[in-house]
């Protein structure tokens, strides 16, 4: 018999479901607190149930609870990385990054990606599957437990598209902000999407407060194509309109994320050309300087030029900050964690069936620190 997802359930199904298993409606608000705010990892936890319905439910459902493979601490700045590990075997990664207004986690929304943005390592592979509301809030639990910190920030730009998981993710960003579990404010939740024009509609009109973050890395249309295949599908002036109706239905300022690639997007022009697109707009900037991954060829841009760009933005009056880079000692860039340890494990595979061993970390990781 398959078992039902419990984590997954908001708490209206939740409660339908313990109704239809014969039990009193008190119920849901219990289990739902011990799923969503005491972060039970079983249900012998839950102590103010019976051991009959303890029982029944270790029998009827599942409660997914990730495995931590590896915990990177970075040095520079103490940004952690988790790469988590699956039920069906896929690894995922997610990131703790500690500001003086509070902690953010980053996490992903898809196992692998199918956006093929050329510079970003989490597509390389190809998507695996989407994860599960369960999966989406067990990236930030396990985080909560695993270091000890509140989360006050949690933002959907890590692997995958967050997009390309509509109902998923709209269902995890709900229960996210429910009074009943970790009531993070909606205000507090930024989704990044590469640009999927009929989904960006579909959101600003689901009443969510949160912050829409477009991944945009280029000011022309043809750029965008090159680094973006998503353009091809959905050209930049669709996108730029979606953004604009966005904030006209919710009246939430728009962020736009433009990763500077050294000699590619990060010219004098492209940050006039960028400033004339989204001139008018309520909007924020904010400049990204890339993060080298091994599989590509793109390079940062030196520091003079990120700031002669966005100096330039800033003298056509609009709002910029360049993010401060975390991680980077500890594959910083989204996905490449993930994908060293696939890459590594393959390897270790190999020479196990020569009868060899070698090596599982992550390239580049000699001196990590785990928790």
């Amino acid at each position: 018999m398959e078992k039902t997802d419990i984590k997954s359930m908001d708490y209206p199904e939740l409660s339908a479901f313990l109704t239809g298993m014969g039990e009193k409606s008190f119920r849901a608000g219990q289990i739902y607190q011990w799923l969503h705010e005491k972060l039970a990892q079983s249900f012998s936890e839950m102590t103010n149930l019976s051991a009959a319905l303890r029982e029944r439910l270790n029998e009827s459902c599942e409660l997914t609870c990730l495995e931590p493979v590896e915990i990177l601490t970075s040095r520079i700045d103490g940004t952690q990385k988790y790469l988590f590990r699956l039920a069906d075997g896929n690894v995922i990664e997610s990131v703790l990054m500690k500001y003086h207004h509070g902690n953010s986690v980053c996490i992903s929304s898809q196992a692998g990606c199918r956006m093929g943005c050329r510079f970003c390592a989490s597509t390389i592979g190809g998507l695996k599957r989407n994860l599960t509301p369960a999966e989406l809030l067990e990236q930030v639990y396990q985080i909560r437990r695993l270091s000890g910190e509140r989360v006050s920030n949690v933002v959907l730009m890590g692997t995958g598209e967050p997009l390309d998981n509509y109902e998923n993710v709209k269902k995890f960003i709900c229960m996210l902000s429910d009074e009943r579990g970790q009531n993070i404010s909606g205000r507090n939740i930024t989704l990044s999407t590469c640009g999927i024009v009929p989904n960006i509609y579909r959101l600003a009109k689901e009443g969510l407060q949160i912050t829409l973050a477009l991944s945009l890395h280029a000011s022309s249309q043809e750029k965008r194509r090159d680094l973006m295949p998503i353009a091809n599908k959905y050209s930049l002036d669709q996108v730029m309109e979606a953004c604009r109706s966005y904030y006209d239905l919710t009246g939430r300022r728009l962020t736009f994320e433009y990763s500077l690639v050294g000699g590619v997007n990060d010219t004098v022009r492209d940050a006039q050309e960028l400033a004339g697109l989204v001139r008018g707009m309520n909007c924020h900037i904010n400049l990204i300087p890339v993060n080298p991954i091994e599989e590509r060829s793109y390079v940062q841009s030196d520091k003079k030029t990120i700031l002669k760009f966005k100096n330039k933005l800033e003298n056509y009056g609009i709002n910029v900050t360049i993010r401060r880079e975390m991680g980077r000692d500890v594959n910083g860039a989204c996905g490449q964690l993930r994908r060293h340890y696939i890459e590594e494990t393959k390897d270790t595979h190999s020479l196990q069936d020569t009868g060899q061993t070698g090596p599982i970390c992550p390239k580049g990781t000699e001196s990590e620190e785990e928790i």
